[in-house]
Formats: structure tokens, C-alpha cells, sequence
């Protein structure tokens, strides 16, 4: 009854129908809002908000003071006069009740609406409840509401404002309470925050509420902290409240203050709260009051929006089990496509394979693999359990992502993950059989010894798997499905551990080299070894849109032809041919290279570069705005490469004076890092090369569905697995299925918090106590990922399809892919929330020689655009003049 009700009295009859004690009311539908305004004129307020951004507050806020003066001013119907009158009189003569805000976009699963409407307490006699039933339809319009609404994409015009009016609790004590606990996640929490008086003074935010942690599965009281309770709401004789501030004495009588709540009511509530959840089937935030016969009132019900989903699936044997949000660990904040996900699947359950996993179905994953919220999570439990597990994994995502790495540590003290494997032997068991079906140890001793060879080897495992990913031009819309998981469950995998080894290898030359040398190799000095890498294809295709660029700015008629135009514009002249010819021909031969790429190109339903050029075309021209005279990108990776041979020289100098072996094995260990190191790259490139020809075929498939009607458009298909399109194959139609998947993948879009472990039970480890550690005031910390300072603007980057980045300002973002990379070329500094010193995005801007930290957790939200950050990439820190520039 949403659209009748809203979402507030929605809820209420949910509870008062579940048998859950409800105060006794009734609503006024959203049906007497519509006919009381229907000549109120609001249709030019619609038209106006909907051409008004969130960010433009100033006219967003006069609109919504326009809408409210509407409303006000609006003459209340008779029959909804009569209405009311008829049910108030009904509750008794002259009942105080309360006179709720209930709208049709209010305590949605995916958005909450709490506080944006307003609310009437203690309201008494028929005339002062019509009075607030118009305040309340006015209160549609405040300007948090409509701020809101814009933000979360709601349209203004379809939303409405139905009216609760319930009999009021005379409460001696109230407040909220929470079923699962929304600071750390875990489920089986439950929140109380009690005051004495009325619930408002919680709910409001007025007071320092007592604060009480419930463990549901054992009813044991777990944390008991008392409020200050400054300040008690309590209604008054005849209607309406008071605030009334309370002295010391008046607030503990004594010198040992008391909690408001009795254990047992503590527990009566948590057990009344688990009811609630129980008939919601998801945890809920509530409000209740005890009124002064002690009787339990629910007075709300609603989802708690901010936790993070729990995995689709439970684990696979009782107990309990961490997981690892491998999305992130790929760089990856936003959600996957349904079909993303299906691909992923298709590959880890190759990948299991492959070392020896019993993969009953590869369409459903490997027995480790788990979604949560749209994105990729991996059971690690036997990680934390085994003592190797322990060594190795941390390790590698200490120069992966790094804060993940910290996470996982956080844990090895958790009782419930102790270790209970202390031999390497299962580890052995399942590595052996990938080592040696792709000889990995040929491989690296051929890097070692014979380095020519080996780069040979990798430009034939290139060829061949160009090979594989072709497909038969007339197959069949089955057939094609069948290439699909052959490509995506057999050969994509196969780039990964032909090629890996090598720069696995060079990376431990660098270590070798450490340890040779000691104290005579600083970080500072190794990292500069790795600057300016050969063989990286990243940095081949950021240098060749450079180049791209470079063309276009000799042609001054070109440059002039495309000045002033977004970059959707370009797109546009691109696909019509209408492009200066220079620039038409040189994005052209971009595109036949490097248009299998794509910004979250992990995911198959993302639109690759040669799909859509617009993120090109944008960064394009951004370079084209750089002044003459400016260091080329090319100039710099030059440079960086001169310095890496200058400073293996002085390495091997240093390593002569320990003897001349030492010398040896420092040039060749480096030649090593320098020769493989920068392949690092082209396993993902190659990965992504198998993911555009799948999804070329996918593309194809949809064309025919979408032909038969079956769906609405070829790029449907995205929102499908490859069961839904064997049945659509197969004669269903599948509109409604895909219309809620865009509906949930676009819900699922919004959120910003995404944690790096999940456990089981729904904690977040890293929101636990003590998971950030103390920092100084103005300083951010993170990994160190490429050495220099720089002080500079900072330009907050969410997206970067479409970013304007000036040149040298510090690019801010949760996360990078090679989608980003060219922004690096004219960034002045990195900052990143995701990932470790050899991390993608660390690895790019290395070699760039731009200043970067990595691993900063919440970058985005605590530094502001145009604020001047100082990027110390050394230290690892990011900190402002101001020691209060930084958002809390």
C-alpha cells in the first residue's frame, strides 16, 4: 500500500498486522494530499526542480519555499475536514496524538527518508490536527526533502504525503533501536538508545541517550554506556511539548546515576526487535517507547539502508567465515553487471579447476566464491587458518591493497579463525597442479637464464591466445553461448600463470637486490629501478593516446573544429565520420588497438572504448588544454627510464666494493627487474582481450533477442546470467527480470561505503574499534606508492568517464584501472583509497613520476576539490596546511 500510504504507515500496518504492539490511529491517504493541492499549482515547481541539479542548493532551496507557501496557502477540502473530525472523534474526546509525515519515498529498502518529513507530538483537539495534517503536507517541501529527493534521483512529481495520526504514548522512557548493529555490521547485535520522556529527544539527536549492545542469540547484555541526559522532551496538559534542560540533580538524584532501562526491559526490547526483523526478513531500525505502566509501544519500523548485504549464498560448512571483497582488490568500487558476475564466475571456476577444486557447477562459481551487493567476495577462512595462508597472502596484498592486507591481520588474533593448518602441504596440493600443467618452473629459470627466449615465449602465449578468442563468423546464437564459456571456463585463464612468473620474477631480483645490498639500496632508490618500464602495455597505450593527442594539435584547423565541444559531442562526430580528418583517423587506429579497454573492465557488461569513445575523446581533450612548452609525457618516461639505468649503475658500483660476484648478481638481477617487471600488466590485458571477444558474442546474441522481442535491446543482455539467455533462447521473455535487475544494479550504484572484509555474521572488521589507528590533525595515511612531494589542488574523481582534471592537480580517487591511467599524464599527485605500492595505479604512476599514496581510506569523502593537499609519496601521507582541512 505504498503509493496509498506511504512508507511510514506502510510500516505500521505491517506491524499492527504481525500482532506487534502498535499504538491504536488512523491515516489519511495520499489520495486527500492529491485532491487538496490538485489546484495548489505545484505543476510549475515540478518543471522547475527537474531542470535544477543537487549541487545548486540556493535555487533548490527556493523552490522548495515556493512548494511549501503553495501548500500552506491551499484551502482544506470539506470532505477531508469531515473525514478527519469523523476519526479523531472516534479515538476518544479529545485524545492527545501524534501527527506523522508519511511519504511515498520514505523508508524505502534502498533510501532512508528519516527526518526529512516533519512530525506533531502531543497534538490535541480536531482543529489543531487538521492544523498539523497541513503542516505536514507542506513539510513534503523542506529543503532537506527536496535536497534529498534530487540526490537520490527521485522525481519530485511522483512522490505524495499521507498522514498518520496515533494516539500518543505517555512514555516514561523511549527511544530507537537497531536489530543488527550499524557501526560494525554484525547481525546478531542489537542497538538500544533510551532517554526518559519522549522518543524525540533520541530521535531528534537533543540528548546523549543511554546506549545499550545486546547479543540476540543469548539475550547477554554487552555494553551498558549511560547518556548525560541533559535534556528531556515531555508533552503538555492541553497539547504540545517542552524542552526542558535538566540540572545534574535532577538528572541522577544521586551521586550514582541509574540507566533508564531495567535489564529486563533491555532484553524484552531486543527480543520485541528480533519479532520485528523476524517478520521483516531484514534488520530494521525502529522506534519504541515504555509508557508508565510499563507497557512496550512500537512506534516505527524501517530498513537500516546503511549496512552492507550479506553474502548470496551461506558458506559451505557451519562456523564462522571472513571473506574478502576481491572487487576492491581489483580496483573496482562500483557493482558488477549480472552478466559481469557471470563471467567472473566462468573464470574462478577455470582458475579452481585448474589447482585441483571440485567445482560441481562452473556457472555457479567455485565453493570459495561469494556476491555480495553486486560485487566479488572470496571465502579466506582456510587463509587465516593455515600458517602459510598467513605468511603469503598478506603479503602479496601488501603490494596489492594494502589496507586489506591490514584488515587481514586484524584477524590472526580472532579466537575463531586460529590456525589449524601448520603444514604447507594443502597449499602444495593445489598450486602443483597449475605449476606444472603450465610449467611455471621452466618458465622462471628461463627469465632467469635465457631472458630473450622467455619474452619470446610470451609473444607466442600472446599469438595463440589471439587465436583462441576468435570465433566462427555465422555460428549460431547456441553456438555462440558455447565459445562464451569455453573462452570465459577454459582459455582466459591461461595468460595468467604462462605469464605471470616473469614479472613474479623481477620483482624478486628487486627483492634479492634489497637483501644484497642492505642499508645500500634504500626504498627510494629501488623504486627509482622501476620507473619507465619496458614491455607494459598500459603505458604503451597511455603514451600512444598521447600521441593521438599530439597529432591533433599540429593541425591548428583541427584543434579549432573540435574546441568548445564536450566530449559526448566528439562521440557523436566520431561515429558520423565527421571528425577532423586527423583526429577521425588517428582515434580510429587507437580503437584497433586498444578498443577492447573500458573503464571497470572486469566487467563484460561495461561498454568498451571502441563501443563508446567519449572517456577518450575527454581525456584527449584534456591534453589538448596542457600549454606548449610542457614536459611530454613522452619526455618523462624517457627521463624516468635514463634514471633507472643511472641508478642501477651506482647500485652495481656499491655491489662491486662487497666483491665482484655481488656485482654480478645485482646487474643481472636488475637487468631482470627492468627486463620483466613491466609485464605485470599483460596478463589483465590479455584478460580483457577474452572479455571483449565475449562480449562481442553476448552483443550478438542480444541483437537476435532483442529482434525476437525477448528483450528490449541488444544491451539487455548485460542483465542477464547464461541461463536466462539459454531460456530466452528457448522462447521467455525476460523485460520484467531485466527491469529489476537495472532497477537493483542502479540502487546498488549509490553506495559509497564498501568494506574490504565481510564476516559471516555481518561484521565489518575494518569499522571495528581501533581499525584506523589515530592520526595526526590535517594528515591522511597511507602506503607509500611513488616517492616525491607535491602541494597542490585536489580534484575529487568518482567516475572517469567524463573528469576534467587540470593539469597538476592531484587526481583523488577510490580506485584506478588502466580506464584511468590517462588521466595520469597531466596529474600532478595520486591519492587512492584502494591499493598497495604495487597496485595498478601505483605501478602507472611510478613510472610517470608523479607523487602517489595509496591505501587512504576514505580519500574521497574527507578531501574536498580546489582544497591543496601536500602528497608525500615517501611517507605515505596526505595532509593540508589547515591541521582542520579535513572532513571529519
Amino acid at each position: 500500500m505504498l503509493p496509498e500510504v506511504g512508507g511510514k504507515a506502510a510500516n505500521l500496518g505491517e506491524l499492527a498486522s504481525a500482532g506487534l504492539p502498535v499504538p491504536p490511529g488512523f491515516c489519511l491517504t495520499t489520495a486527500a494530499y492529491r485532491h487538496a493541492l490538485s489546484a495548489a499549482g505545484l505543476e510549475e515547481v515540478f518543471t522547475a526542480l527537474s531542470a535544477v541539479s543537487a549541487s545548486e542548493l540556493e535555487q533548490l532551496n527556493r523552490h522548495a519555499t515556493r512548494a511549501r507557501s503553495l501548500v500552506l496557502d491551499a484551502a482544506m477540502p470539506h470532505d477531508v475536514v469531515q473525514a478527519v473530525r469523523a476519526a479523531y472523534l472516534a479515538l476518544g474526546d479529545n485524545v492527545p496524538v501524534a501527527v506523522r509525515s508519511s511519504a511515498t519515498a520514505e523508508d524505502l529498502p534502498f533510501a532512508s527518508f528519516a527526518g526529512q518529513q516533519d512530525t506533531f507530538l502531543n497534538v490535541v483537539g480536531v482543529d489543531s490536527v487538521l492544523d498539523a495534517v497541513k503542516r505536514c503536507w507542506a513539510s513534503l517541501w523542506t529543503d532537506r526533502a527536496v535536497s534529498y529527493r534530487t540526490s537520490t534521483g527521485i522525481d519530485h512529481d511522483s512522490v505524495a504525503l499521507a498522514v498518520v495520526v496515533q494516539e500518543m504514548v505517555d512514555s516514561s522512557v523511549a527511544g530507537v533501536m537497531f536489530t543488527a548493529n550499524p557501526v560494525t555490521g554484525k547481525r546478531h547485535e542489537v542497538v538500544i538508545d533510551a532517554s526518559p520522556g519522549l522518543g524525540e529527544a533520541v530521535v531528534s539527536g537533543a540528548v546523549n541517550p543511554d546506549h545499550y549492545v545486546v547479543d540476540s542469540h543469548r539475550g547477554a547484555i554487552l555494553e551498558t554506556t549511560l547518556g548525560d541526559r541533559q535534556v528531556e522532551i515531555r508533552p503538555l496538559p492541553g497539547g504540545g511539548t517542552e524542552r526542558v534542560e535538566l540540572s545534574s540533580r535532577d538528572r541522577s538524584g544521586d551521586a550514582s546515576p541509574q540507566p533508564c532501562l531495567t535489564d529486563q526491559q533491555i532484553q524484552a526490547l531486543a527480543k520485541l526487535g528480533r519479532r520485528v526483523e523476524d517478520h521483516y526478513g531484514a534488520p530494521q531500525d525502529t522506534e519504541w517507547a515504555i509508557d508508565d505502566a510499563g507497557k512496550l509501544w512500537l512506534t516505527q519500523a524501517r530498513p537500516i539502508t546503511t549496512l552492507y548485504p550479506q553474502t548470496t549464498r551461506n558458506p559451505p560448512l557451519p562456523g564462522d567465515h571472513a571473506f574478502l571483497n576481491f572487487s576492491l582488490a581489483q580496483g573496482l568500487t562500483r557493482p558488477l553487471t549480472p552478466m559481469g558476475l557471470a563471467g567472473i564466475r566462468l573464470v574462478a571456476s577455470c582458475v579452481a579447476k585448474a589447482a585441483a577444486f571440485n567445482v560441481p557447477d562452473p556457472r555457479s562459481g567455485p565453493p570459495p566464491y561469494y556476491e555480495a551487493g553486486q560485487r566479488i567476495f572470496f571465502d579466506f577462512t582456510a587463509v587465516l587458518r593455515s600458517r602459510i595462508g598467513r605468511v603469503i597472502v598478506p603479503r602479496v596484498f601488501d603490494v596489492m591493497e594494502a589496507r586489506s592486507a591490514t584488515v587481514m591481520r586484524g584477524l590472526f588474533d580472532d579466537p575463531r579463525f586460529s590456525v589449524t593448518i601448520k603444514t604447507p602441504f594443502k597449499l602444495i596440493r593445489h598450486v602443483a597442479p597449475v605449476a606444472a600443467k603450465y610449467r611455471v618452473p621452466e618458465s622462471l629459470l628461463r627469465g632467469l637464464f635465457r631472458p630473450a627466449a622467455a619474452m619470446k615465449s610470451v609473444e607466442r602465449v600472446n599469438a595463440d591466445l589471439r587465436t583462441t578468442f576468435m570465433v566462427p563468423g555465422q555460428a549460431t546464437a547456441h553456438q555462440r553461448i558455447a565459445h562464451v564459456q569455453r573462452i570465459l571456463g577454459t582459455e582466459v585463464f591461461a595468460t595468467v600463470p604462462q605469464i605471470l612468473p616473469l614479472p613474479a620474477l623481477g620483482f624478486a631480483m628487486l627483492a634479492l637486490v634489497k637483501r644484497l645490498l642492505g642499508e645500500q639500496a634504500s626504498y627510494d632508490e629501488l623504486q627509482t629501478v622501476i620507473r619507465g618500464l619496458p614491455n607494459n602495455v598500459t603505458t604503451e597505450m597511455d603514451l600512444a593516446l598521447w600521441h593521438l593527442a599530439s597529432d591533433i594539435r599540429h593541425d591548428p584547423d583541427a584543434v579549432a573544429s573540435m574546441a568548445g565541444q564536450t566530449a559526448a559531442e566528439l562521440a557523436d562526430r566520431y561515429r558520423d565520420g565527421t571528425l577532423p580528418p586527423v583526429a577521425q583517423s588517428a582515434l580510429k587506429a587507437f580503437l584497433r588497438i586498444y578498443g577492447h579497454r573500458a573503464v571497470a573492465e572486469i566487467d563484460l557488461g561495461m561498454p568498451r572504448w571502441s563501443d563508446d569513445p567519449t572517456h577518450i575523446l575527454g581525456v584527449v581533450a584534456n591534453y589538448l588544454r596542457l600549454e606548449p612548452g610542457a614536459e611530454t609525457p613522452e619526455q618523462q618516461f624517457a627521463k624516468a627510464a635514463r634514471e633507472a639505468d643511472e641508478q642501477i649503475a651506482r647500485l652495481v658500483a656499491r655491489a662491486r666494493g662487497k666483491s665482484p660476484l655481488h656485482a654480478a648478481m645485482v646487474r643481472t638481477a636488475l637487468d631482470r627487474t627492468r627486463r620483466f617487471a613491466g609485464l605485470r600488466e599483460l596478463p589483465k590485458y590479455n584478460l580483457v582481450l577474452g572479455l571483449a571477444a565475449v562480449r562481442e558474442q553476448l552483443l550478438l546474441v542480444g541483437s537476435e533477442l532483442a529482434a525476437s522481442q525477448r528483450i528490449d535491446q541488444p544491451e539487455d543482455i548485460f542483465f542477464l546470467s547464461l541461463d536466462d539467455i539459454e531460456a530466452a533462447l528457448a522462447g521467455d521473455a525476460l523485460h520484467k527480470v531485466i527491469a529489476e535487475r537495472r532497477a537493483a544494479y542502479h540502487q546498488e550504484l549509490r553506495r559509497r561505503h564498501i568494506p574490504r572484509v565481510l564476516l559471516s555474521d555481518g561484521t565489518e572488521p575494518e569499522a571495528t574499534a581501533g581499525a584506523h589507528g589515530k592520526l595526526r590533525p590535517g594528515t591522511l595515511s597511507g602506503s607509500p606508492a611513488s616517492a616525491g612531494l607535491v602541494t597542490a589542488p585536489a580534484r575529487v574523481i568518482m567516475d572517469p568517464v567524463g573528469a576534467h582534471l587540470e593539469p597538476g592537480e592531484i587526481l583523488v580517487a577510490p580506485s584506478t584501472d588502466p580506464g584511468w591511467t590517462p588521466l595520469f599524464l597531466t596529474a600532478g599527485g595520486l591519492v587512492m583509497e584502494m591499493g598497495g605500492p604495487n597496485s595498478h595505479g601505483a605501478v602507472v604512476a611510478r613510472e610517470y613520476g608523479i607523487p602517489a599514496v595509496v591505501g587512504v581510506p576514505d580519500a574521497t569523502t574527507r578531501i574536498k576539490s580546489g582544497q591543496h593537499i601536500t602528497v608525500d609519496g615517501a611517507a605515505g601521507t596526505v595532509s593540508t596546511v589547515d591541521p582542520d582541512g579535513l572532513a571529519d
